[in-house]
């Protein structure tokens, strides 16, 4: 990794690959946006990239990304970026074509991680969200079992380094573990004080998958279905105490608080000057009282409970 990273530590994976413990998440980025953003985390000394194609952005990571590369101030080696299968690509014979369809938009010859966005599948076709006449997606029967033995093959091909998980739960992880002759090395969740998801880090951990956190800010005023009068966590007094005794932003010690848990973390802003704010948290950690303060917060409150999916046997939530 270049100089401009060293101050961001490196976890090992399972596979003995490595991670960048802090990384810029792309959802919600707009796709006039996207390239923009992206250049200027990567000028902050973000290098890892965390994508996926229902996030209707890949275009602009790659731009941004080959913009660096021919400009020869980063090698491709010097990033870690990850995409995530969507839901309508998970019968076997479809995980190569959802997986080339981001590799193409990201303009890259092969990526360090590629994830299953979440353990239900939609019906395959044309359409990203088919829709029945209940307003809920069409699920299809197929067993994210299958779905994973698709994901090995692109590990056995040289497509990608590292295959993993996200948005899966305890059992439904355990059935993977069964099966796999490639082991998942990840597993995306979301972590924050108000959703501190113990139980389950807890779990990953002693099978060696790394937990990578999203949405470490909780829930904000931006959120959809925000209500005026609902807890915000970065208002949060105990958030902001800490936050005064370590002379940072509340956010920032929302971010340090997942990294002193052992979990990679993805950030996300559009705005520049929070795009390096964010980065900048590996001058402070925050102390046993300040773990367990904030360890005390947890309210078991979803930022994102993908409410869309209940109706799926496959629904991790």
């Amino acid at each position: 990794m270049t100089e401009a990273n060293n101050t961001i530590p490196l976890l090992t994976l399972q596979d003995g690959h490595r991670i960048p413990q802090i990384g810029l998440g792309t959802w919600k980025c707009s796709p006039d946006e996207t390239e923009a953003v992206v250049m200027a985390a990567l000028d902050a000394g973000y290098r890892h990239i965390d994508c996926a194609f229902i996030y209707g952005n890949e275009v602009g990571v790659g731009n941004a990304m080959k913009g660096k590369l021919d400009g020869g101030s980063l090698s491709r080696e010097d990033m870690f970026v990850t995409s995530k299968l969507w839901n309508t690509y998970h019968g076997k014979d479809d995980v190569k074509s959802g997986f080339l369809r981001s590799l193409e938009s990201l303009q890259l010859e092969y990526l360090d991680l590629f994830l299953i966005h979440t353990p239900v599948a939609y019906q395959r076709g044309d359409q990203i969200f088919p829709k029945g006449d209940d307003g809920y997606p069409i699920f299809a029967d197929v067993d994210y079992i299958e779905t994973w033995k698709g994901m090995e093959c692109l590990v056995e091909e040289g497509l990608v380094r590292s295959i993993g998980l996200s948005n899966f739960n305890e059992k439904q992880i355990r059935r993977v573990l069964e099966v796999a002759t490639i082991k998942p090395v990840i597993n995306q969740i979301e972590v924050n004080p108000y959703f501190t998801n113990t139980a389950l880090i807890e779990f990953c951990k002693s099978k060696n998958i790394t937990v990578v956190a999203y949405s470490p800010l909780g829930p904000t005023a931006h959120r959809a279905g925000y209500s005026p009068g609902d807890k915000i966590l970065l208002e949060d007094p105990v958030i902001n105490a800490v936050a005064k005794k370590h002379r940072k932003a509340p956010s920032q010690v929302a971010v340090r608080y997942a990294i002193d848990k052992g979990l990679v973390v993805l950030t996300k802003s559009s705005k520049f000057e929070r795009i390096k704010k964010n980065i900048q948290v590996f001058d402070f950690h925050l102390d046993e009282d300040d773990i367990v303060a904030i360890d005390n917060m947890n309210q078991n409150q979803r930022t994102v409970p993908s409410t869309m999916n209940l109706k799926s046997p496959y629904y991790p939530f």
